[in-house]
């Protein structure tokens, strides 16, 4: 699993560089400038303060931020807590979807969690930032295929991968992966590190840090969702179905 794809060695690499930039090239005052561009911000589709032109980039920030918040991170502990999460589950789907897929789902699932942001957040002036709403929507796609026999878990049991055949196992249906023990209990142990770590968006001012578990269950739910929107795959269904047959 961590025979790292290309793909995601760019993600890697583009969250590092964007990072490492602001740190060193940016001052206060400009990266403060960056995040009122770039990050996602509540506050920012409130009717008057767009008539008022109130944030930076206009029109065209109101679109981009669903997408660039998330390749904004508050430290290097935010940013390294998020790529141990990036490296095993954007794997599995870049190996499943390959690259070109895999960048599209990231950034719809990262749209996802804006969107759920935006939604129980209303008018918030605290930016968001951060990959974890994209990431838990990966997680939640290689849940849907990662338990199938043959499929990628059995590569930690010793099990030989046929010409990444392990990646291509038929994903199980939503309905299947809801009623999986191992999902349960996946999605409770992740709940609880998400609470305990903090896992999410930071705020600038005197809140400090604050966890957007609202983006990270909107990312999480689109990755279970629109999963077979991406799937190059035949699911399961359709293979029993034509073996039957």
């Amino acid at each position: 699993m961590f025979n790292v794809p290309s793909a995601v060695l760019a993600t890697v690499g583009v969250l590092l560089l964007v990072h490492v930039l602001r740190l060193v090239a940016l001052t206060e005052s400009e990266d403060l400038q960056l995040l009122l561009t770039f990050a996602f911000i509540p506050a920012r589709y409130e009717t008057n303060l767009l008539v008022g032109g109130s944030f930076p980039g206009g029109f065209g920030a109101d679109i981009w931020t669903f997408f660039t918040y998330a390749f904004l991170h508050a430290d290097f502990l935010h940013i390294g807590v998020n790529l141990a999460w990036l490296l095993p589950f954007g794997t599995a789907i870049a190996r499943r979807f390959g690259s070109l897929r895999y960048v599209l789902f990231m950034l719809v699932v990262s749209a996802a969690g804006a969107l759920a942001h935006l939604v129980t957040h209303p008018g918030a002036m605290t930016p968001m930032i951060g990959a974890s709403a994209a990431i838990s929507g990966a997680m939640a796609a290689a849940l849907r295929f990662v338990f199938q026999p043959g499929g990628p878990l059995g590569l930690w049991r010793g099990e030989r991968d046929v010409d990444g055949d392990a990646w291509r196992v038929p994903a199980a249906s939503l309905a299947a992966t809801l009623r999986d023990p191992r999902f349960l209990v996946f999605l409770i142990a992740w709940m609880g590190l998400n609470a305990l770590f903090g896992l999410g968006s930071v705020s600038i001012g005197e809140e400090g840090q604050e966890i957007a578990w609202q983006a990270h269950i909107g990312g999480f739910v689109a990755g279970l969702l629109l999963f077979n929107a991406f799937d190059p795959v035949a699911p399961r269904a359709k293979v029993d179905a034509k073996r039957r047959g």
